[in-house]
């Protein structure tokens, strides 16, 4: 496996992201070691909190709650999924898989011996998250589920993946312009524009996903999101993870998957926060599958943020968290 590693040159001087950098390894299949980056902030007798992004962001989307966090009393670890951040790049798309990232995850888990954790995940770090959290269920304490999802059989049936199997090869090559429209009109086919996007368009960037699905305006922002990407080369985790949705029949094996860890999940009880905002196009309503099947849940929604509510409204998600943990 070929294997890429972000210049150093590339994260100086960004902006609020004043944090020590940590390195745990971890081995893909073919045996590779790697290095996964995270951040690992307040005090070390502190509550665990696991901060996990998803794409195509880094642990730079929890710059601005780490300080509300770590001075509340808690420790905060956010790693960089591999492809992403700090952490190493194989470049070659084929090489991310979603059973590869979990694996990844409770390698990382396991290396450091984390435990009494609660996890804050959005995005892709709850597919990842909660898989990990099906899989060590006794290192994990509570849940805070924003903005994400946990495919499975019951909501992606045979049916259902077959139909996305015969709409995807009929969805023209989009722009990030057409993708943008098909979210703003809640059509039914948006997400497969999403993946067609993101695996296959020539002129895929990161600075254009933050473009679809943020109003991040300042440049010096945005430049922090690409500090990971310096060239083409670098990007094939972030092109690659919404391909990594189960959606079609090929991806049967990681909704069973998905399965067992919804009855873990069940089982376990686990106090659970969902903190969905109010504007998120690729999500909306997400919450209500984690309301419905598991029982111990608070409910709460963010308002006046997108997809990124850590960049949106991170004082709003910061407080929630605490209260939350304080309660349980």
């Amino acid at each position: 496996m070929d294997v890429l590693r972000t210049p150093e040159a590339r994260f100086e001087q960004l902006k609020d992201y004043a944090f020590a950098a940590h390195y745990q390894d971890v081995k893909a299949h073919d045996g590779t070691t790697m290095r996964m980056h995270y951040l690992d902030e307040g005090p070390r007798d502190g509550e665990i909190i696991l901060c996990l992004h998803g794409q195509p962001s880094w642990s730079y989307l929890y710059r601005k709650m780490i300080p509300i966090l770590t001075g509340a009393g808690y420790r905060v670890i956010a790693p960089d999924l591999i492809g992403f951040g700090k952490s190493d790049k194989p470049t070659l798309i084929d090489d991310y898989t979603y059973a590869g990232h979990v694996d990844w995850m409770n390698q990382f888990l396991t290396g450091l011996d984390l435990n009494g954790l609660t996890l804050m995940c959005q995005d892709w770090g709850g597919l990842i998250g909660l898989r990990a959290a099906g899989d060590q269920p006794d290192r994990f304490r509570r849940l805070v589920i924003a903005n994400t999802g946990l495919p499975n059989t019951t909501t992606l049936t045979d049916d259902v993946s077959g139909m996305m199997g015969q709409m995807y090869p009929m969805v023209p090559l989009p722009t990030a312009a057409m993708v943008q429209e098909q979210f703003a009109n809640g059509a039914p086919r948006a997400f497969l524009y999403w993946v067609k996007y993101c695996a296959e368009a020539p002129d895929f960037s990161v600075r254009d996903v933050f473009g679809l699905l943020s109003s991040i305006s300042d440049d010096a922002v945005l430049d922090g999101y690409e500090a990971p990407f310096p060239t083409a080369t670098y990007v094939a985790g972030a092109r690659k993870f919404p391909s990594c949705v189960p959606l079609l029949p090929q991806h049967k094996a990681d909704r069973v998957a998905g399965d067992a860890a919804w009855a873990v999940l069940e089982a376990r009880d686990y106090p659970v926060l969902t903190a969905f905002s109010d504007g998120d196009p690729v999500t909306k309503g997400g919450e209500q599958a984690f309301i419905k099947r598991l029982g111990n849940v608070k409910n709460v929604t963010i308002k006046g943020a997108g997809h990124f509510l850590q960049e949106d409204q991170p004082e709003a998600l910061s407080r929630e968290i605490i209260a939350f943990i304080q309660e349980t």
